[in-house]
């Protein structure tokens, strides 16, 4: 009997020792699926608006994965601008030659579906946790309002009537990932023959009504993170950017002069946003602005001359930068840091023709 309880005591502790064991290693495997989950690079999606496709950019190795031709419509497909929504796991395309935009499996690019736009669409930009994607419409003087769950148009926003009346039509867009709002610049706005300044038009994304405006300077695009309660405006044909109080339209400080202010990429901790000197040929082609503080932290040249649009990779250490042309098909690379926020060139990657739009898919 003796013996037997012995047996029996030794049989449950090596139960539990193997237990514990397989505990541990499950944890292991668990840590480091996780870690490697969290560390994954992603990948950078192109949209090609001269040939129709898109191009996917493994971040790791900044080689080209794939190219994926977009569906074929009545015309050749114009894709002009990508944004990812994490929580389907889709990545959006806008084809401004069929009114349409396009909705990728971001797993494999296969199309899952196509959802009406309004004619001339072009700046787009969502937001995942109002279920939102908005898709400026620069033929209508319109915005195409996308619920990102069904896949189907909420509403179609008029841009305001004065506006469209001095020749003012929507171009950017940005939503705000704290408030339930959304930003739109107005380009073009002329009194009389006479050009004034641009706008940027504040609406609500539960009402869909207008809220607020503000005039900024010439061209401007849109940028902002969740960190700070700033809307970064840069605007190319005034040379400047605009840095606004998102709540009352204020300016912060006096307006930053970036000649050739363009392209709008933020890091994803809110730390600096970059623009893009469109106009410069290449020389000083990416201004750094430190959000802290909102100065320039430096400025860096391009290797080929029409430095677009931006995308960062999720930790924030690349930066990608669409050269734009009739004749052009490459992506620019960069690395940054905390400790080195001025960009530097590290490598190209040919993507399809005229690259234009750019988003980062995690």
């Amino acid at each position: 009997m003796r013996n037997f309880v012995n047996t029996k005591e030794i049989f449950s502790k090596k139960l539990v020792l193997f237990g514990l064991l397989f505990i541990t290693l499950s944890a292991f495997v668990l840590i480091s699926c996780d870690s490697s989950s969290s560390t994954r690079d992603g990948k950078i999606v192109v949209a090609n608006r001269a040939d129709g496709t898109i191009t996917v950019i493994n971040v790791e190795t900044d080689t080209v994965e794939s190219t994926v031709p977009l569906p074929a419509g009545p015309n050749q497909p114009e894709p002009m601008y990508v944004f990812y929504i994490e929580s389907q796991d889709l990545v959006f395309v806008d084809d401004r030659a069929n009114n349409r935009v396009v909705a990728f499996d971001a797993d494999d690019y296969s199309v899952v579906t196509t959802i009406p736009i309004g004619n001339g669409g072009f700046h787009m930009w969502g937001d995942d946790s109002e279920g939102q994607l908005w898709v400026n419409n620069d033929i209508d003087n319109t915005v195409t309002v996308i619920n990102t769950n069904t896949l189907e148009v909420i509403t179609t926003i008029p841009i305001p009537q004065d506006l469209v009346d001095s020749s003012g039509i929507p171009h950017d867009v940005i939503l705000d990932p704290v408030n339930p709002t959304a930003f739109v610049s107005v380009i073009g706005v002329l009194d009389g023959e006479e050009e004034v300044p641009d706008v940027v038009v504040k609406f609500s994304t539960e009402t869909f009504e207008e809220l607020d405006r503000v005039d900024v300077g010439l061209d401007p695009h849109l940028s902002l993170a969740a960190q700070n309660n700033f809307l970064y405006v840069p605007c190319q044909g005034t040379n400047n950017v605009f840095i606004l109080n998102r709540d009352t339209l204020d300016q912060v400080i006096p307006p930053l002069s970036v000649p050739g202010a363009h392209g709008a990429g933020m890091t994803p901790n809110g730390q600096r946003f970059y623009t893009t000197n469109i106009s410069g040929g290449g020389t000083d082609g990416l201004f750094a602005i430190e959000t802290a503080t909102n100065t320039i932290a430096g400025s860096s040249n391009t290797p080929f001359p029409t430095p677009h649009n931006i995308a960062v990779n999720g930790d924030g250490t690349k930066l990608y930068v669409t050269q734009s042309g009739a004749d052009a098909d490459q992506v620019t690379v960069y690395t940054v840091s905390d400790g080195s926020p001025v960009p530097v060139f590290s490598s190209t990657v040919i993507a399809g023709l005229n690259p234009f739009g750019i988003g980062f898919v995690e």
